[in-house]
C-alpha cells in the first residue's frame, strides 16, 4: 500500500503541515504576542486560527491514512476489475476505445480517466472480467461497451 501515489501525497502534506504546526506557527504566535495587547492583535488571531485549521487538517489526514492502511491488497481480485485496475473499454456502437483506472476518491480526475468505484462507470466495471459486456448509464447517455483489457493493481506491481 505504501507505494500508492495517494499515500505519498498524504505523507507529504502531513509532513509539511506538521512542520508548520510545530515550527512556523509557534514562532508567528510568539512574535505576534510580543507586540502587546492580544485583544486587538490581528496577526495573533490569524496565526491562532491557522493553527486550529492546521491541527484539524492533520487529524483528518492521519485518519484517512489510517483508513487506507486497512485496505487489504490480497482481497483485491487478480482477474476481475477492482480497486487499482486499469480497464480498456470498446464502445459497441462506435468502436472507440476508452481507458479508465479505478482510484481512491482523492485521486479522481475524470478527464484523465481516473474514476472511483462509486462513479456510474466504476459501478458498472467492478467485478467484471475481460470480454464482459457492460451497460454504462450516465446522466448524459447510456452506452454498451466491451471490456477488452484489464490490468489489475497486482499487474502493476510486476
Amino acid at each position: 500500500m505504501a507505494d500508492l501515489p495517494i499515500i505519498r501525497k498524504l505523507d507529504e502534506e502531513i509532513e509539511a503541515l506538521d512542520r508548520e504546526f510545530r515550527i512556523t506557527l509557534p514562532r508567528l504566535i510568539r512574535e505576534a504576542a510580543a507586540q502587546g495587547d492580544l485583544s486587538d492583535n490581528a496577526e495573533y488571531r490569524a496565526a491562532k486560527q491557522r493553527q486550529e485549521f492546521v491541527n484539524a487538517r492533520l487529524g483528518q489526514l492521519r485518519q484517512r491514512l489510517a483508513g487506507l492502511a486497512l485496505i487489504n491488497l490480497a482481497s483485491i481480485p487478480k482477474d476481475r476489475v477492482g480497486f487499482g485496475s486499469t480497464v480498456t473499454l470498446e464502445d459497441a456502437d462506435t468502436g472507440e476505445e476508452k481507458v479508465y483506472r479505478l482510484v481512491l476518491p482523492e485521486e479522481v480526475d475524470a478527464g484523465q480517466g481516473l474514476i472511483s468505484a462509486g462513479s456510474p462507470v466504476g459501478q458498472c466495471l467492478i467485478g467484471k472480467q475481460e470480454n464482459d459486456e457492460v451497460v454504462i448509464r450516465t446522466p448524459a447517455a447510456t452506452r454498451t461497451c466491451l471490456i477488452v483489457r484489464i490490468r489489475t493493481i497486482h499487474d502493476a506491481d510486476e
